[in-house]
């Protein structure tokens, strides 16, 4: 009996670590990405590029309202 129960929690164990290791690889992975990206200003200005396109649609939005109103 109590060999069963050793040997379910063993595969358990594992079964848990594997899935740990495998979210910190895909982690460390995206990580590298960002850096890579980041490094040549390439991630910094599409994400200040998206901001701004919807900060200027944003603001003509608002003015449309006001207008209308």
């Amino acid at each position: 009996m109590f060999t069963i129960l050793t040997h379910l929690k063993n595969r358990y164990m594992s079964q848990k670590a594997q899935g740990i290791v495998e979210y910190a690889l895909i982690l460390a992975f995206v990580v590298a990405l960002a850096v890579v990206l980041t490094s040549d200003g390439g991630l910094q200005s599409a994400i200040s590029s998206v901001f701004g396109t919807t900060t200027e649609q944003i603001n003509k939005a608002n003015s449309v309202a006001s207008s209308g109103t």
